[in-house]
């Protein structure tokens, strides 16, 4: 059992996010989104840490390119718009209700098609960009059987409540580490997984170049694409300046074979971490710079 301090820690981000859940359900749109950019603005200037560690991250990046105060003004924009990301992905029973297609368009969806056609499966490869969620709820509610692996929340309570909501949007979550089987059930199904590998986790990975700099990304997408025969197709959703979103369909990544199967996997991981960095440099507002994505470095241990 967890300590009391982090019981009653965690029974009050839980209350909070229930009571925040029901309020920004109950506000229209527009004025739901300006509560959480003015919250998400306040935040940035309280939390000390979580701004410092966005501002460090932004300057790993474009240190070369922008100067301090632009990248910390990129900073602010960052997390303003996970403010109303949050808004967006709270309220998915009512954008469903009205029509996904009303708040979503898609470009490129004929290489998804495309790629369904020849029956081996799709691995949609996207980010914590945008608005992930939503991009999930358009696969489905647009007529593609759809599977996603995603982390966990650290509390089940709120683990339930993103499950819930990825659930009444038409796709499965699959938890990460716990759905092999699942995962090669919905390929070999000619379904869409769709996977999200942005980020620096506990699973195995390469070493390749991210904005310039060594970043340890998981090798499970080209695992699957090469023994599975598997489309793996970049895919991106980001929110446009007229409020609605647009996701893009990336071309395909053609697979390097040439039976140096550890080389090849550095190869293709480098291609798909390629079109991860052209969608954030496109949007750089709308990734998740908070997070460590250069932790582990090369020599250091996985």
């Amino acid at each position: 059992m967890a300590p009391l301090a982090k019981r009653i820690k965690n029974d009050l981000i839980y209350g909070l996010v229930v009571g925040l859940i029901a309020l920004l359900r109950l506000l229209p749109r527009g004025s739901a989104a300006a509560l959480m950019r003015g919250l998400a603005g306040a935040g940035f200037r309280l939390a000390r840490k979580e701004r410092e560690k966005t501002i460090r991250h932004l300057t790993l990046a474009y240190g070369s390119e922008k100067s301090p105060a632009q990248i910390e003004a990129l900073a602010g924009a960052v997390w303003r718009h996970f403010g109303v990301m949050a808004v967006d992905a709270i309220r998915l029973p009512r954008i469903l209700a009205a029509g996904i297609n009303t708040l979503v368009e898609a470009q490129g969806v004929e290489r998804l098609r495309s790629a369904l056609g020849r029956g081996r499966g799709v691995i949609v490869l996207t980010g914590h960009f945008g608005n992930w969620e939503l991009f999930g709820a358009w696969v489905a509610q647009n007529g593609f059987p759809v599977k996603v692996v995603g982390t966990s929340a650290y509390d089940p309570r709120l683990d339930r409540i993103i499950v819930g909501l990825r659930n009444s949007a038409g796709y499965t979550n699959i938890a990460r580490g716990k759905g092999t089987r699942e995962i090669i059930r919905t390929l070999r199904d000619n379904e869409v997984l769709g996977m999200l590998i942005d980020q620096d986790t506990r699973v195995d990975g390469v070493f390749v170049n991210f904005f310039g700099r060594a970043a340890h990304t998981a090798v499970g997408p080209v695992i699957l694409a090469q023994k599975m025969g598997c489309a793996l197709l970049p895919a991106f959703i980001h929110l446009k300046e007229d409020g609605r979103y647009l996701i893009e369909f990336d071309e395909e990544i053609t697979l390097t074979t040439t039976g140096d199967a550890a080389q090849d996997q550095v190869v293709n991981t480098q291609k798909i971490s390629d079109a991860y960095e052209r969608a954030i440099r496109r949007h750089p507002e709308q990734w998740v710079w908070m997070h460590e994505r250069w932790k582990k470095q090369p020599g250091e241990g996985v």
